[in-house]
């Protein structure tokens, strides 16, 4: 059965490579968030990073606040901020003003930082990257709560009696989730405060077989701290690209993810080579990539459903730039026309309401027929063929020649 209500989306790092002019790749960020709020995706998420030359947003705040003023509906959240290179504060302060100036529209995604030369030159220490993410994000949703002021001793920040002179637009507050990879500490970020998870090592090897024990590590750790995770707030991080057919889609992409996969993630990164020849095709066979048809990618999105064992709340596409721009805005389109319906609920009343008139086209057209005949006899004026074959369709009207032949 498809899965009502799931939201879909993209997480937008970004991806341009070296040797691209850099201002025309944040338009192209922006000209890609209306080209989803005017097909109706429901999110967007900004990432942000300071160091290797490909994700080159460093203020997800001001992407929000400048995408906001050129969209009407789509929810747009930082994917993520990386909560150790910020005073906690700060942050809290800066998402509740973006609350009120989208109406609602903003959401916070927190992470720990993401690249390593990112904390090395801001002189943070790798290992203290998860322990000041989780102090950060104690301090936020007590901010975020204004129950009472806020004191807080760490080594990185200090708060002394601190509360928000502004309270959040949504009631009781926007939206925040955690990014999770492949390790326990993402969920059990999450489920400290019962908060949403961004599950960006669902797209990873593996990543779709360990979803379900993800899921229930947020559930035990939620449960300790007296809270009760939700699963419409778990969204999966996963690559898309949609064609006319599986190969087409394929061809379109290949080269631009061989690309990027060796000298960003492989050469500049270090992260080791893959194994596989063909990692496209791997990739959507494991489940972690979804590229090909309509029907392709429909099927994939219902195996990441089944494999959860429960279902979530959405999917959020890693934006990337592995096809020209317009197959890529094309690729958008197909799926919201062909695949996000499907996992929306708004196919099943059009097919039920065609059936019915198919299976009772008889009955229905056949009152019609009776009022179009009586709208010219009782006038005193003959049915005209013409009238006859609008109404009845060319069928119904050889078959009344044939009869009236017979006659």
């Amino acid at each position: 059965m498809p899965h009502r209500g799931l939201t879909f989306g993209i997480f937008l790092a970004p991806f341009h490579q070296l040797g691209e002019n850099p201002t025309l790749g944040y338009n192209r960020n922006l000209e890609l968030i209306e080209w989803l709020d005017h097909l109706g995706y429901d999110e967007a998420w900004v990432g942000e990073h300071h160091s290797a030359g490909w994700e080159t947003i460093s203020a997800p705040d001001l992407m929000i606040a400048a995408a906001a003023e050129r969209t009407k509906h789509i929810r747009l959240g930082s994917g993520v901020t990386s909560l150790p290179y910020h005073n906690p504060f700060n942050v809290a302060n800066r998402f509740v003003q973006l609350d009120h100036m989208t109406r609602g529209r903003a959401m916070l995604g927190c992470g720990p930082g993401a690249l390593v030369s990112d904390a090395y030159m801001l002189g943070i220490e790798p290992v203290d990257t998860r322990r000041r993410m989780i102090e950060s994000l104690d301090a936020i949703v007590a901010l975020l709560a204004g129950e009472e002021p806020v004191t807080m001793e760490t080594d990185w920040f200090n708060l002394r009696e601190a509360r928000l002179q502004l309270a959040p637009y949504s009631d009781p507050r926007f939206d925040i989730a955690v990014a999770s990879t492949v390790t326990p500490f993402g969920m059990m970020a999450a489920g400290r405060h019962g908060l949403g998870v961004l599950s960006i090592g669902a797209g990873l090897p593996g990543g779709p077989e360990g979803m379900a024990r993800q899921w229930a590590i947020a559930e035990e750790e939620a449960a300790k701290h007296g809270h009760e995770m939700r699963r419409k707030d778990w969204r999966i991080v996963v690559t898309m690209h949609c064609a006319d057919d599986d190969e087409a889609a394929l061809r379109q992409v290949n080269a631009g993810e061989r690309a990027e996969t060796i000298t960003y993630f492989e050469e500049t990164l270090g992260r080791p080579p893959g194994r596989s020849d063909d990692p496209l095709r791997e990739g959507v066979a494991m489940g972690t990539t979804l590229v090909g048809s309509p029907d392709t990618i429909s099927h994939g999105i219902q195996h990441l459903l089944d494999i959860s064992q429960g279902g979530f709340g959405g999917i959020m596409f890693r934006a990337h730039e592995w096809a020209n721009r317009r197959q890529t805005l094309d690729s958008y389109e197909l799926f919201a026309r062909y695949v996000m319906p499907r996992f929306q609920g708004a196919l099943e009343p059009l097919a039920a309401s065609n059936a019915w008139v198919r299976g009772n086209r008889e009955q229905v057209v056949g009152g019609n027929v009776e009022a179009i005949r009586r709208a010219f006899t009782d006038t005193g004026r003959a049915v005209p063929e013409e009238a006859r074959a609008r109404t009845l369709g060319a069928q119904d009207v050889e078959l009344e020649i044939g009869e009236a032949g017979e006659e």
